[in-house]
């Protein structure tokens, strides 16, 4: 019961953090890195345990960027047989009610999550994304969105490969965390893959932590993570905590009113 309320939490959390990320932007300085390299982000946030630097600290070493070809129709990967598959181009029945389209066989974002009904724990997830060619009005929806693991556990979706964003908020990092090891971001109007294998936390019978969550993933076939220890939520400009973290929770995509892409959508629970 205990872990069932737990998911209820993440739930409330994940409107939450999607309905606030945007808006807590406006309250911290802006600052570009003393490098001269045009990378922005605050100086006025806690400095993370693990890393030494700030929370969204742009002078926090940019991963290097690599370049990846354009995208296959190889790279479309089709689904395990023991997968479930989340979205196939039309259907929709696994994912709560919400707002967001349907279109040419994608999912677009609008606003407000989109989450899905059941709950997921240790998982193989595959997912592919686009971010539209349209200049955006802000700096910070250029391609703004989020897989949120657990509903609460956010791994970055963002147009870095034009967007010189904080490196621990930028395509493909757990977002407040943990840069990728580089960036091997496509260009706007091109699909983008991540393929992710996630590994939950484990709780005590007393609901304290027991060994944290970790992720490996790979960013359009390139390794950007290895057996990375999460340090918990994933709050904007805030450290992370496993309060409210549960064991499994709803895979959750956030929404800026960008019109970000989805498709090929499937998980496999391990």
């Amino acid at each position: 019961m205990a872990h069932r309320s737990l998911g209820l939490v993440a739930v409330c959390l994940t409107v939450l953090l999607i309905a606030t990320h945007q808006s807590q932007a406006q309250t911290h300085e802006l600052v570009y890195a003393k490098d001269g390299s045009g990378v922005f982000g605050y100086k006025d946030t806690p400095v993370q345990p693990w890393s030494g630097f700030r929370v969204h600290d742009p002078d926090r070493p940019a991963p290097p960027v690599v370049t990846v070809p354009p995208p296959t129709a190889a790279e479309q990967a089709a689904a395990p047989s023991d997968a479930i598959v989340l979205f196939d181009g039309r259907d929709v029945a696994l994912w709560e009610p919400n707002k967001w389209k349907v279109e040419e066989g994608c999912l677009v974002a609008t606003e407000g999550p989109m989450r899905t009904k059941e709950e997921f724990g240790d998982c193989q997830l595959h997912l592919e994304w686009m971010v539209p060619t349209e200049p955006a009005e802000s700096i910070w929806n250029r391609g703004n969105n989020g897989v949120f693991l657990l509903g609460v556990i956010e791994v970055q979706v963002f147009d870095s490969s034009s967007v010189k964003i904080y490196p621990d908020g930028q395509a493909a990092a757990v977002y407040a965390q943990t840069p990728p090891l580089v960036n091997a971001c496509r260009k706007p109007g091109q699909w983008q893959t991540y393929e992710i294998v996630f590994v939950a936390p484990r709780f005590d019978g007393a609901g304290k932590l027991a060994a944290p969550a970790r992720l490996t993933m790979f960013h359009n076939g390139v390794l950007v993570h290895h057996n990375q220890e999460i340090y918990g939520s994933t709050p904007h400009a805030g450290l992370a905590s496993y309060d409210g973290v549960p064991a499994q929770g709803p895979l959750a995509f956030g929404a800026h009113h960008c019109p970000v892409r989805f498709r090929n959508i499937w998980i496999r629970r391990l």
